[in-house]
């Protein structure tokens, strides 16, 4: 049967807004993969349109940064490291030291725990991210460049190191500025434009950032708007280019979007992800939807991973 998102309540008929996971039975795959149940194999192929007719030029864009470049991350993160070993005569090993959550990543259900969530925090292999790279992550993905998009529409200029919280009137301005059509099942991309100013940011900024107790950083508001907007939009997933999706410091602890994305209905959260070379493509064609698959690694029980993600135009 082909999975309907008509049949799915809309945000205001919720039974409880901050925890509704669909999927079931409890232990079952089908629970840890979330929202990641949305883009069935019937929607993947596609009625009334395959997802995969997203792809016509074939071009292909990497949305993950290079491990090293956040070199002095926020939260005192444990930098990437790689050693190069020898194992025999002519032939060499790679050896990692990685903290996913240093560089692009997904967040999983269990990065953040709260109460009424379905399960102990530390009962990671029930609800692990292992269970998405079992089937990977694919789907229709959409840009909303809210950074090139505010410079387009006001002229405005933002840092992405403020603690600025973006209205959602703002994001429908980008998207109505360039005419982004959002589908149902749609993995949501929102770019802020970190990288950019990362790469520029002089490396005593880099380190005087890295020692902040609590560093700053725009992000999406978090309010009930927002989750209203997240959820009867359904997207599977959102992600973003900035240190987190929303803003650090809840205006409201209910709407904190990372315990009701993660932990209230099972919606996976991507942070740094590298957006650049995404928004030069889409603004080059004109076009702000693509396919996009991301492999993240199959380690059982694992909090994150990095995205192993690519957008195909």
């Amino acid at each position: 049967m082909t999975f309907s998102f008509a049949n799915r309540p809309d945000y205001d008929h919720l039974p409880n807004k901050g925890r509704f996971w669909e999927w079931g039975p409890p232990g079952s795959h089908k629970e840890a993969l979330g929202k990641l149940n949305l883009p069935s194999s019937e929607v993947v192929a596609g009625l009334p349109l395959p997802t995969a007719s997203e792809i016509k030029t074939g071009e292909r864009v990497g949305l993950g940064w290079e491990f090293h470049n956040l070199d002095h991350s926020p939260f005192k993160r444990t930098p990437y490291q790689m050693n190069i070993v020898p194992v025999c005569p002519g032939s060499f090993d790679d050896e990692y030291h990685i903290n996913p959550q240093q560089s692009s990543q997904w967040d999983g259900f269990t990065n953040f725990f709260s109460q009424g969530s379905c399960r102990p925090c530390y009962q990671t292999d029930r609800i692990g991210i292992h269970h998405w790279a079992n089937q990977d992550i694919v789907g229709r993905g959409v840009l909303i460049d809210q950074k090139q998009g505010r410079a387009d529409v006001e002229g405005i200029n933002y840092s992405s190191f403020e603690n600025y919280a973006i209205p959602l009137s703002q994001v429908l301005e980008v998207i109505e500025y360039y005419k982004v059509e959002i589908e149902p099942g749609d993995i949501l991309f929102l770019r802020i434009g970190l990288i950019d100013e990362w790469n520029a940011m002089a490396l005593s900024k880099r380190t005087e950032y890295q020692d902040t107790p609590l560093p700053f950083y725009t992000g999406i508001e978090e309010t009930e708007e927002v989750l209203r907007w997240i959820w009867n939009n359904h997207f599977t997933a959102v992600a973003s280019d900035a240190v987190c999706f929303e803003i650090l410091l809840p205006q409201n602890e209910q709407f904190f979007l990372h315990h009701n994305l993660l932990t209230g209905w099972g919606a996976p959260i991507g942070e740094i992800f590298d957006l650049d070379a995404l928004s030069e493509v889409c603004r080059r064609l004109n076009r702000f939807s693509f396919f996009v698959a991301s492999i993240p690694f199959n380690a059982v029980g694992e909090v994150s991973s990095p995205p192993n993600a690519v957008a195909n135009f």
